[in-house]
């Protein structure tokens, strides 16, 4: 809602991790929020997939986790993620860091 609300940005939401494939496919975002725990599949078995096609393989991905252990800080470094976010977060400040982790605070890198 803070990313609608505060930063006035389209979400497209998905609640599982082959709907989100499905919808990134087909909408073509500008960037993917992607939890860690979904229904079905994780976050990185998604992010796997969204890797091996051409059409979505340069989406910038973000995931969301709950998991800040070294051990999975290092999991999370070599899979070639645009950034992680831990959670909890601050759900006001979150577009800002979004927008900071993906370089979009200038208004030539903001999406539409």
């Amino acid at each position: 809602m803070s990313l609608e609300m505060l930063a006035g940005w389209e979400v497209l939401e998905a609640h599982t991790g082959v709907e989100a494939i499905s919808i990134a496919l087909h909408a073509q975002p500008d960037a993917i929020l992607l939890d860690m725990m979904m229904p079905g599949m994780d976050g990185i078995a998604v992010f796997e997939q969204l890797q091996g096609s051409a059409d979505t393989r340069n989406i910038p991905v973000i995931l969301l986790t709950a998991k800040t252990q070294p051990a999975d800080r290092r999991r999370f470094s070599h899979l070639g993620l645009s950034a992680v976010v831990s959670k909890p977060f601050d759900p006001v400040a979150l577009p800002g860091t979004i927008a900071d982790l993906l370089g979009w605070n200038s208004a030539a890198q903001r999406p539409a």
